[in-house]
């Protein structure tokens, strides 16, 4: 039965329940018993005040024909008058012994068990006395009523209790094995299953939630990594054929000339190969999130100024030009070293394929209280067709793929904006390509600078 947590937790619940029923109803007869006695011991003192009162108006005589009137009611209370040396004079009390205050007697009748009595004396003078009791099993009786009835109601409760107890537990294990089946399931290679809603909102349901986003992004990694795994399969095999077959030209040639052109080229292909590696390596940094402990609030117009500034001259000799343009300060909450890398892959993408004499133009405006960044550039923009597949690792145009570089560079861009929260757009503007950045609100900042 105890299996399971929800089976403990049902019956950790039942017995809380239970325990708390039962402070509950000890409270409650304790004070109904208060109750009762007071209104018992009230109304038998009330008498006897009464007839000591009747004792000093009208005397002995007075006080003993109250007694026998009083006595003489039947299922009333029992009294009783004694005289000096226990004498006895009225009541169905006379003949017994009680001292001043309350005492319990017990009294019999003619054959029948004895009565145990409570009783109040009362000293009227001249060593006389008036008694008044009534019969203690009356309280007894409603005590053992009282625990009758709550055990009953004990009981009933209980059982409610450990019914709804157990239902609850049935449905929260239904909701919780079905988690388990569904890890279970991936464990068994289905990446696509995900754990089922009931559409309650409820806090299983919000789990549930959670667990299928976390399992999106499993997914979307371990595709990612299977297509790293092919693409570095498919665009690593070239180059590292080209760098055996030159290391093979190095071997066999004769001509130490010859043989150092070749390991010289050769050097050059590893060093491009180290680097895609590099490249590889620093995007699945950046994808992992370690980089976040180096969030800080930066100024992203700033941060784009220094990136047009250090590329403006380069950009001028090869007959391209790079402009800025920012009107205050916008401030983002991102690592400012990769922020400046995704700039320096945009700016460089952009006037490696934008074509002779290209104007870039980087734009970053304030966006409520976050920032967008906007790059455009007058080339000849991209293909509708391959538009969807820009941002992904190793690829590359098909009127670029004579150019240098692995495919590498808006990839790490995309990782880098996907780090900060930052939602990429591209469009063409025919003539000219536009790559749009929207970041989110930064935090108050704790300096002007970055």
């Amino acid at each position: 039965m105890f299996g399971s947590t929800s089976a403990r937790l049902a019956a950790l619940f039942t017995i809380g329940f239970a325990a708390g029923v039962l402070l509950l109803g000890l409270v409650t007869f304790l004070t109904t018993r208060a109750a009762l006695i007071g209104q018992f011991e009230q109304r038998i003192r009330t008498e006897a005040a009464a007839l000591a009162q009747e004792y000093r108006v009208e005397g002995l005589t007075g006080v003993a024909q109250a007694v026998r009137e009083r006595d003489r009611t039947p299922g009333e209370l029992d009294y009783g008058l004694v005289g000096p040396g226990g004498a006895s004079l009225a009541g169905h009390l006379a003949g017994v012994r009680a001292k001043v205050g309350w005492s319990t007697v017990r009294v019999s009748e003619s054959g029948e068990r004895p009565e145990k009595i409570r009783v109040y004396a009362i000293a009227l003078g001249q060593n006389y006395q008036v008694m008044v009791g009534d019969d203690d099993e009356r309280i007894e009786q409603v005590e053992r009523d009282l625990v009758v009835m709550f055990t009953l109601a004990f009981l009933g409760v209980v059982g409610l209790g450990a019914a709804g107890g157990y239902g609850l537990s049935r449905v929260a294990h239904r909701r919780l094995a079905a988690i388990t089946d569904t890890a279970e399931a991936i464990i068994d290679g289905d990446l696509g299953r995900r754990v089922p809603k009931k559409g309650s909102g409820d806090d299983l349901d919000r789990l549930a939630a959670t667990l299928n986003r976390m399992l999106d992004r499993i997914e979307a990694l371990m595709e990612s990594l299977r297509q790293v795994s092919n693409d570095i399969a498919h665009d690593l095999r070239t180059p590292l054929t080209r760098l055996r077959q030159r290391l093979e030209e190095a071997a066999a040639s004769p001509n130490e000339a010859d043989k150092t052109l070749s390991m010289e080229a050769a050097l050059d292909d590893l060093d491009a190969i180290l680097g895609t590696f590099a490249a590889l390596l620093r995007i699945a940094q950046i994808e992992s999130g370690a980089r976040r402990a180096a969030f800080r609030p930066t100024d992203l117009a700033a941060t784009a100024r220094t990136v047009v500034e250090a590329f403006a001259p380069a950009a001028e000799d090869a007959g391209a030009w790079l402009d800025f343009a920012a009107s205050e300060p916008a401030f983002v909450e991102g690592d400012p070293e990769l922020l400046t890398q995704m700039l320096v892959n945009l700016v460089e993408n952009a006037l490696r394929h934008g074509g002779p004499g290209v104007i870039v133009t980087i734009k970053v405006v304030r966006s409520g209280d976050g920032a967008t960044l906007t790059l455009t550039d007058t080339g000849p923009g991209v293909p509708e067709s391959e538009r969807g597949r820009l941002f992904d690792r190793f690829y590359r145009l098909e009127r670029s793929r004579s150019t240098p570089g692995s495919g590498l560079g808006l990839a790490l861009v995309s990782a880098v904006a996907h780090l900060h929260g930052a939602e990429i757009d591209v469009r063409n503007l025919e003539p000219g390509f536009e790559v749009r950045v929207a970041f989110q609100p930064a935090a108050k900042p704790r300096s002007a600078g970055h």
